[in-house]
């Protein structure tokens, strides 16, 4: 959606790798936003992201008007259970209907053969893949990790809405994380959970919107472990700013 990070430049170098063509699309999609003050908000530097690009290694860029990707304004609908309604599908209602919605679009406006998506929105990705396959689309959905600061803090476009203290502090975010992931299945998943989560507690000016355990593919919550890949999952507000991470449990 712009606003374009070493993270996004990570995909684009992932992409020239493995692909003859890379191309990008950037656009604020609107109706993925349950807030209307988010979206009034959400940067927009266009040329910058161009050059950004272009200095990546993209051959092309697909930057649609909202006219052209939504000219009845409706959305689609999807329901995967825990997977969609969990998380951010519950705090965010609707969201995730306007991220298959736009994606669904513009993998037809564009084709592609692969496509490639950041870990970091890991709930989306997982979605994309379910979306993909059941839509019967021709398209090899490839991961790439999360790129982080020096500090851990994941980064995001979001992330140039923070003041310096507060940057300071957002870097708690994922060494919480870290700390969750580095003691599990030597304790009990439930213990990890609420651990994690009072430690969210006395980090100041943090209010946490959730922290999960779930199973990677289903997102369905961890009450025991199991061989089934893991991941903790994290949604906080710091101000105004809402901050997402995760990392994963093999």
């Amino acid at each position: 959606m712009g606003a374009l990070h070493a993270g996004h430049q990570s995909l684009i170098a992932l992409a020239r790798q493995n692909c003859d063509v890379v191309i990008a699309s950037i656009f604020v999609n609107p109706t993925q936003f349950n807030n209307a003050s988010d979206l009034a908000k959400y940067p927009r530097t266009l040329q910058l992201d161009i050059e950004k690009l272009s200095d990546s290694g993209c051959d092309a860029v697909f930057c649609p008007a909202v006219e052209e990707m939504y000219p009845s304004n409706e959305k689609g609908h999807w329901n995967y259970g825990p997977l969609s309604n969990s998380l951010e599908g519950h705090f965010r209602p609707g969201h995730f209907d306007g991220v298959l919605t736009i994606v669904k679009k513009l993998f037809i406006a564009v084709q592609p053969n692969k496509a490639f998506f950041g870990e970091k929105d890991f709930q989306q990705l997982a979605l994309i893949r379910r979306m993909t396959a059941d839509e019967s689309l021709p398209i090899e959905i490839i991961a790439a990790p999360t790129i982080r600061e020096k500090s851990g803090l994941a980064m995001s476009s979001r992330n140039t809405r923070l003041n310096a203290k507060q940057l300071e502090t957002a870097a708690h975010i994922s060494r919480v994380l870290f700390n969750a992931a580095k003691n599990a299945r030597s304790y009990d998943p439930k213990t990890l959970v609420s651990k994690a989560k009072i430690d969210f507690e006395h980090i100041p000016d943090i209010s946490l919107e959730y922290f999960e355990l779930v199973v990677a593919t289903t997102f369905e919550r961890v009450e025991e472990w199991s061989i089934e890949p893991c991941v903790f999952l994290v949604a906080c507000y710091l101000g105004d700013v809402r901050l997402i991470d995760n990392v994963i449990v093999p």
